[in-house]
C-alpha cells in the first residue's frame, strides 16, 4: 500500500505542487509564529532580569514592592544599618523618576511610558555595579548627567555636550559626563535613561535623605533565603523586603505579556491561512479522485478492498502533508531569523532562535493533520466507485448542481448565524459578543456551504457583461465557471474567509478612527494642546504661567479636581479660564450661555445633566470631600460627547476651583497664539514652556495622530498578515483553473481546431479567474460588512457616538486586489491552455 501511495504521489507530483505548497504556506506561518515568539519571550525574559543576580535582598517601603514607591520612600541611615546584617557585603541606596531626554532639536528622545532618571551611587572603588561604563564616567555634582548608550546615539551626544532634561521640578540643562550601559533592573525597551549625582536625583525625585529602595549584595557564601530572615529582622518600620530572584520573576512576567499576546494573534492568522488552505487541498483531492476514478475502479476490480483504497489515498495525503510540514518547518524557522534582524534594535536586540520540541510537533501535527482531514470527504467518494466503472472509456461527469443537502444544512446554518448575529448586535449585555461570534461562525460556515448554489445567480448577472466585452469567450467563461459548482464554491470560498476578515476588520477600524477622530478634535478649536509626556510629568496650573508672557496669545489651563459631590452626585470638575475657553473649546450650548463662568456659576454637559436631572437656573450643594462646601449655580448645558478627550463634564471657573482645591492636577493647556499655527508659534510655545521634553505641544495633526493613529498601524500589520491567506487562496484559484485545462484538453484542443486562437483561450481562462475571484471578493466583503456592523453594535452601549462607517476605498480597494490576485493566478493555467497541442487534445479519449 505504501509502494503504491508513493508511486501515485509521484505520478501526480505537478498536480499536488499547489497543494503542498499551500501546506507549506500555514506550516511556515505557525511555525514562523511559535519560534518567533518563544525567542522574543526569550530574549524579553533575559532582558528584563539581566542585573538581578547581584542583588541578594531589595528593601522597599511595604506599599510599592518597589514598582510605585511611596511618597516618603526609606531613609537614608538605612543604609548603613543594613549594611552590617551579618552576611551583607554592600547596600546601595536607590532613587528613580520621570526624566525626559531631549536631542539636539529639542525633541523627545525615545518612546513608550520608560523615560526614567537615577542616582549614580558608587561604591569604595567610585563604580557602580549596575552601570558600565563605555565613555566618560558617572555625574559629580548638580550640573553633570550620564545617559544611557542607546539614548547618546538617538541623540547625537558627544562628552562634554550639553543635554536638556525634563523632570517633574521642571527643565534644566547639564553637562553629560558619561555614556553606559545597563541592565534590566533599570532600563525598560524603548525609553531613555538618565543618571543623575546621588544628592540631584533624591531632590528631583524623592526628597533629600529618602531612597525608594535599597539593594542588598551578599558575602561569598552566603545564603538568600537565610540572608532574607536576617534582613526582615533589621528592617526599618513600614519597610518590606524581597529576593533578587523573586523581583526578577515579577519582572519577566511583565515583560514576556507583549510577547505572549503577538504569538497569540500571530497563531490566530495562521489558523486563518491554514483553514483556507483546507479548501485548497479538498478541492485539489476531489479533482485528483474525480480523474482517476478508471485507476481506482481497476485497484477496486483486481481485489482491493475499500479499506485499502481508503489507506492508499490517505497515505499520499500524509506523504504531501509530511514532506510540506517538514519545509514549512524549515521555511519558517529562517522566517523568524528574519523578523528578529528586521525588528532587532538596541531596545530589543536578536537573540538566539529558541526551537523548542513542542513547535516541531506542533507544526508537523498541524501539517499531516490539515491535509488529512481537508481530504477525508473526497476520499470518502473515492471509497464509493464500483469495480465496473474500470470499464468506462470516459471519466463521469462532475455534478451540474450543488448536492441539496449541503445545500439545505448551508441556507439553515446562514438563517439561524444571520439571526443569532443579529440578535447579538440589538441586545446589550457581556454575553453580546459572544453571542455574535457564534452567530457569525454559523453565518460563514452556511455561506460557505451555500457558495455553490449562488454561484449560478452570481454568474448569470456578470454574463450580459461579459458577453458584451467579448461575446465568445465570455459565454464560455460563464459556462465553465457554472460546470461544477461544487468545485467553483471551494475554490471562492478561500477567498471569502480572507475577504470576511479584511473587510469586517475595515469597517471595525474605520468606525472607531471616526469615533476616535471626533472625540479628540473636534471639540478643539484652539491652535496647540499642551499635553505631558507618556507616562511622564503631572501638570499644575504654574506650568501655563510663563505663556501668559506670549504677546497676542490666550491659553486656558484645563484644572482637574476630583472628589467632589455635586448635588449628591460623584462628580470631577474642571477649572477653565472663563475669559478664553469660548476661543479654545467648541461648546453647542443648547440652554443658557456659557458667559455664566464669568459669573461664577458652572456649565454642565447634556449627558450629565439628563442622568442627574439638572437644569438650568438651579443651584446645588458642592461639597469635596469631608471639607466644607457650599453651593453653585448651574448656568448652561451644552452638547458633548461623553468619550470627549477634551470637553469636561462640568466646566468650572478656575477661580472656584481654587478655592476647593489649592493644587489641582492640570490636564492640558490649550493654546491660540496671534497669527494661528506654525512653525514660529510652535516654537515661541516651546521656549514659552522653558524647552521642557516632558512637555508635548500638540496641533491638531499631533493630537489626531497621539490618540488615534495607532489604529491605522494595526489595521496595516493585519492586513499583512491576511495577506499569507489571500496568497493561499490565489493558490487555490491556480490550481482549480490548472486541473480544469488538463480535465478540459479535448475541449480545449477542439476550440483550438475551430479558429479560436491562443489570445482567445487565455482570454477565457482569465475571465473564468475573474469570476471565481469575483464570487469569493462580493460575498466575503457582504459578510465582511454584516459582522463588522454586528460588533460596532455592541460597543456603542459603552462607547457613546460610535457610529458605523463604510470606508468604501478600502472595502474596493480589498476586492480590486482579490481580482488581481485572481488574474494573476491565471496566468500559468491559461498559457498551459494556449500551448495545448490540438491534434494530441483531439485525439484524446
Amino acid at each position: 500500500m505504501f509502494r503504491t501511495a508513493l508511486r501515485n504521489v509521484l505520478a501526480h507530483k505537478a498536480r499536488l505542487l499547489m497543494t503542498a505548497f499551500a501546506v507549506m504556506l500555514g506550516v511556515t506561518f505557525i511555525s514562523g509564529s511559535l519560534v518567533y515568539g518563544d525567542s522574543l519571550h526569550r530574549a524579553a525574559t533575559a532582558r528584563v532580569t539581566d542585573g538581578f543576580e547581584r542583588i541578594a535582598v531589595s528593601v522597599f517601603p511595604e506599599d510599592s514592592r518597589g514598582s510605585s514607591p511611596g511618597p516618603a520612600g526609606v531613609d537614608a541611615g538605612a543604609v548603613t544599618t543594613l549594611a552590617k546584617v551579618p552576611g551583607v557585603a554592600g547596600a546601595t541606596g536607590r532613587v528613580d523618576g520621570f526624566a525626559a531626554v531631549a536631542d539636539r532639536d529639542g525633541r523627545l528622545i525615545g518612546h513608550g511610558p520608560s523615560h526614567r532618571g537615577g542616582n549614580f551611587a558608587p561604591g569604595a572603588d567610585g563604580q557602580d555595579p549596575a552601570y558600565r561604563f563605555t565613555q566618560g564616567s558617572g555625574p559629580v555634582g548638580n550640573d553633570t548627567v550620564a545617559l544611557d548608550e542607546t539614548t547618546a546615539a538617538k541623540g547625537g551626544y558627544r562628552i562634554g555636550d550639553t543635554v536638556r532634561v525634563g523632570t517633574n521640578k521642571g527643565a534644566s540643562s547639564y553637562t553629560l559626563s558619561g555614556v553606559f550601559r545597563t541592565d534590566g533592573t533599570t532600563r525598560s525597551s524603548g525609553g531613555a535613561l538618565t543618571l543623575f549625582g546621588n544628592d540631584t536625583a533624591q531632590r528631583l525625585f524623592l526628597q533629600p535623605g529618602r531612597y525608594q529602595n535599597i539593594e542588598l549584595t551578599a558575602a561569598p557564601g552566603a545564603d538568600v533565603q537565610q540572608l532574607l530572615s536576617r534582613v526582615e529582622s533589621a528592617l526599618p518600620p513600614g519597610t518590606g523586603a524581597a529576593t533578587g530572584a523573586q523581583l526578577a520573576r515579577i519582572q519577566a512576567n511583565l515583560a514576556t505579556s507583549d510577547s505572549d499576546t503577538m504569538s497569540q494573534i500571530l497563531l490566530g492568522f495562521a489558523a486563518v491561512a491554514l483553514f483556507v488552505a483546507a479548501f485548497l487541498i479538498s478541492n485539489t483531492f476531489t479533482m485528483l479522485i474525480a480523474r482517476r476514478t478508471r485507476e481506482l475502479a481497476l485497484l477496486r476490480a483486481v481485489g482491493a478492498s475499500r479499506r485499502q483504497v481508503r489507506r492508499i489515498l490517505l497515505t499520499e495525503t500524509l506523504l504531501v502533508g509530511a514532506v510540506a510540514s517538514a519545509a514549512g518547518l524549515a521555511v519558517g524557522t529562517g522566517a523568524a531569523a528574519l523578523l528578529q534582524r528586521l525588528f532587532a534594535s538596541a531596545d530589543t536586540p536578536a537573540a538566539p532562535l529558541v526551537l523548542t520540541p513542542g513547535t516541531v510537533i506542533t507544526a508537523l501535527l498541524a501539517g499531516t493533520a490539515l491535509p488529512m482531514a481537508a481530504a477525508w470527504l473526497p476520499i470518502r467518494r473515492a471509497m464509493a466507485i464500483p469495480p465496473v466503472a474500470a470499464l468506462s472509456a470516459a471519466e463521469p461527469a462532475p455534478p451540474a448542481r450543488a448536492g441539496s443537502l449541503r445545500t439545505g444544512l448551508g441556507a439553515a446554518l446562514v438563517l439561524t448565524g444571520t439571526a443569532a448575529t443579529v440578535y447579538g448586535a440589538l441586545t446589550t449585555g457581556r454575553d453580546a459578543r459572544t453571542v455574535i461570534g457564534l452567530g457569525a461562525a454559523l453565518t460563514l460556515t452556511g455561506a460557505i456551504c451555500c457558495i455553490p448554489l449562488l454561484s449560478r445567480p452570481f454568474v448569470a448577472l456578470l454574463q450580459p457583461l461579459l458577453t458584451r466585452l467579448h461575446p465568445v469567450y465570455g459565454n464560455l467563461a460563464a459556462r465553465n465557471t457554472v460546470r461544477d459548482p461544487r468545485r467553483t464554491g471551494a475554490t471562492a470560498a478561500a477567498l471569502a474567509i480572507a475577504l470576511t476578515l479584511a473587510s469586517g476588520l475595515s469597517v471595525l477600524g474605520a468606525s472607531a478612527a471616526r469615533y476616535l477622530d471626533r472625540a479628540t478634535t473636534h471639540d478643539f478649536t484652539a491652535d496647540y494642546l499642551v499635553k505631558p509626556a507618556e507616562g511622564g510629568m503631572g501638570m499644575t496650573p504654574a506650568t501655563a504661567a510663563p505663556l501668559g508672557k506670549l504677546p497676542g496669545a490666550v491659553f486656558s489651563p484645563l484644572n482637574q479636581s476630583t472628589e467632589y459631590r455635586l448635588g449628591g452626585v460623584p462628580s470631577v470638575l474642571t477649572g477653565v479660564d472663563p475669559a478664553t475657553i469660548g476661543r479654545l473649546l467648541r461648546y453647542d450650548v443648547v440652554e443658557g450661555s456659557l458667559d455664566c463662568l464669568s459669573q461664577g456659576q458652572i456649565a454642565v454637559a447634556d449627558f450629565k445633566a439628563k442622568a442627574a436631572g439638572w437644569h438650568v437656573g438651579q443651584t446645588l450643594p458642592l461639597q469635596r470631600q469631608d471639607e466644607h462646601g457650599g453651593s453653585v449655580t448651574i448656568g448652561a448645558v451644552y452638547q458633548a460627547d461623553e468619550q470627549s478627550n477634551l470637553l469636561p463634564s462640568i466646566t468650572a471657573p478656575d477661580s472656584l476651583v481654587a478655592r476647593f482645591d489649592s493644587s489641582p492636577h492640570t490636564d492640558g493647556i490649550l493654546i491660540a497664539t496671534d497669527g494661528g499655527p506654525g512653525r514660529a508659534a510652535l516654537g515661541s510655545v516651546t521656549r514659552a514652556l522653558g524647552d521642557n521634553p516632558a512637555l508635548a505641544v500638540l496641533d491638531e495633526a499631533g493630537i489626531r495622530a497621539r490618540d488615534s493613529g495607532s489604529i491605522g498601524d494595526q489595521l496595516n500589520v493585519f492586513y499583512a498578515l491576511l495577506s499569507m491567506a489571500l496568497a493561499i487562496a490565489a493558490l487555490g484559484i491556480a490550481n482549480t483553473l490548472a486541473m480544469s485545462v488538463l480535465d478540459r484538453r479535448k475541449e480545449i484542443g477542439t476550440l483550438r481546431a475551430l479558429g479560436v486562437d491562443r489570445a482567445g483561450v487565455t482570454r477565457m481562462i482569465r475571465l473564468e479567474a475573474l469570476l471565481l475571484g469575483g464570487l469569493g471578493a462580493t460575498l466575503g466583503t457582504a459578510l465582511g460588512v454584516f459582522l463588522g456592523w454586528a460588533l460596532g453594535r455592541t460597543l456603542q452601549e459603552s462607547v457613546a457616538g460610535y457610529a458605523l462607517v463604510l470606508p468604501w476605498g478600502r472595502l474596493a480597494l480589498g476586492v480590486l486586489i482579490a481580482l488581481a490576485g485572481a488574474l494573476l493566478a491565471s496566468l500559468w493555467p491559461a498559457r498551459r491552455a494556449a500551448r495545448v497541442d490540438i491534434p494530441a487534445a483531439t485525439a484524446a479519449q
